[in-house]
């Protein structure tokens, strides 16, 4: 009898020579095993399994394949895989290094060492990349669920904070002057800020109480919405993430801070000029859904007239921009073209803010952005206008 077990009773041995005691005796047998199964079930149970992780080796295997000096997988296996170059992926190491004391390299409870910041921030870009689920690190970075889950909250709230004011930042003067000529230059429509559209994010851990909030007639799944505005090059100037998927875009729009700094007075002053027409501020491109104001240009629904006909292609062929950027999205952050794990409204959009502000971090870094150098306009003291929204929603302000 093992000592590891002693509430284990012995099974007796019962005679075989007769019939009536032979079954009561493989009666009592089988009743002895299903008692022992249950006992063994309940002590195996009431102890958690200790697993362990080779840390160090995780690290060293991480090294080996990508940060040697002679790496196993080359420059390009790297991007496609952490969808960013080396050289920004050590970038953003070091800063939410630098930033956040829970990426430092340390000591657990059992004085060990723990992940390095490598290993972190390696698991949590992977979680966003692929939208797999937490545990698929565990046989590659030895890394357990709980703590995979925690480098992608603790990750996305590190670079939303660190990153988030310039790499999600509203157009200063500088930049909108670099969007109108690069958008009359590539569109041929002089004054364009961008186009603005909104799209949806499936959420698959919404809670049932929740449901007949974030589903609409159009989708079968509970959705969470996102309203962007993206330029020519693809960079997200303007995201709101959070309103309820059962909602259209001018519900969304209502909500959207979009033109708080206009009617606070905090908007950078950039008029342009088309045909000898001074315009005080420039304009968005949308789609039919939008109301008729001053700061939203749509096509023609049936034009008959040539120029009509003309505007009609440019303003579609501009504004497929904003179509673009959610599709490289998508298609480049896996998270985001699955259904969302995450069980609260605030954790989604840590998640989608995150995305975003990686998109134009790598559009930067590629060398792409329209106006990639941020230069700050002096600071303005916010004073609330009544007549800014009048002049927004009067398409006859120009």
């Amino acid at each position: 009898m093992d000592s590891k077990f002693p509430f284990l009773s012995p099974i007796p041995d019962f005679p075989d020579d007769d019939d009536t005691g032979s079954s009561d005796s493989s009666l009592v047998f089988f009743q002895n095993l299903i008692q022992q199964a249950e006992l063994l079930d309940t002590a195996s149970s009431s102890k958690k399994k200790y697993v362990r992780r080779d840390r160090v080796g995780g690290h060293e295997t991480l090294m080996a394949d990508y940060f040697d000096e002679n790496p196993k997988f080359s420059e390009d296996t790297f991007r496609h895989r952490f969808r960013m170059s080396k050289s920004l992926f050590l970038k953003i190491v070091s800063d939410v290094q630098a930033y956040d004391e829970w990426f430092q390299e340390g000591l657990d409870g059992r004085m060990k060492k723990s992940f390095t910041p490598l290993q972190k921030v390696t698991s949590a870009i992977k979680q966003l990349a692929t939208g797999n689920p937490p545990d698929e690190g565990d046989e590659y970075l030895n890394m357990s669920e709980r703590t995979s889950r925690e480098c992608l909250e603790y990750f996305c709230e590190t670079v939303c904070k660190r990153y988030g004011g310039e790499f999600l930042r509203r157009p200063t003067s500088h930049d909108i002057a670099l969007l109108y000529q690069a958008h009359e230059d590539r569109h041929h429509l002089p004054g364009m800020l961008g186009s603005l559209d909104c799209t949806h994010f499936v959420w698959r851990m919404c809670p049932t109480e929740l449901r007949g909030q974030y589903m609409r007639g159009d989708h079968q799944y509970p959705t969470v919405m996102l309203e962007a505005v993206a330029s020519q090059d693809l960079w997200i100037w303007h995201a709101f993430c959070g309103p309820a998927g059962s909602q259209n875009d001018i519900n969304v729009l209502q909500q959207s801070p979009l033109f708080l700094a206009q009617r606070n007075g905090t908007a950078p002053n950039c008029p342009f000029q088309v045909n000898n027409h001074l315009y005080k501020r420039g304009y968005y491109l949308t789609d039919g859904i939008y109301p008729t104001w001053s700061v939203f240009v749509k096509s023609f629904p049936y034009p008959h007239d040539p120029n009509e006909k003309k505007f009609k292609r440019q303003h579609e062929a501009a504004r497929k921009d904003v179509e673009r950027a959610f599709g490289v999205l998508k298609s480049k952050w896996g998270i985001l073209n699955r259904p969302m794990r995450s069980k609260t409204v605030k954790k989604i959009r840590s998640i989608v803010y995150t995305c975003l502000i990686l998109h134009n971090m790598i559009i930067k870094d590629d060398g792409r952005a329209i106006a990639p150098v941020h230069i700050q306009d002096p600071p303005v003291e916010p004073v609330f206008d009544d007549t800014a929204y009048t002049e927004l929603i009067d398409e006859d302000t120009h």
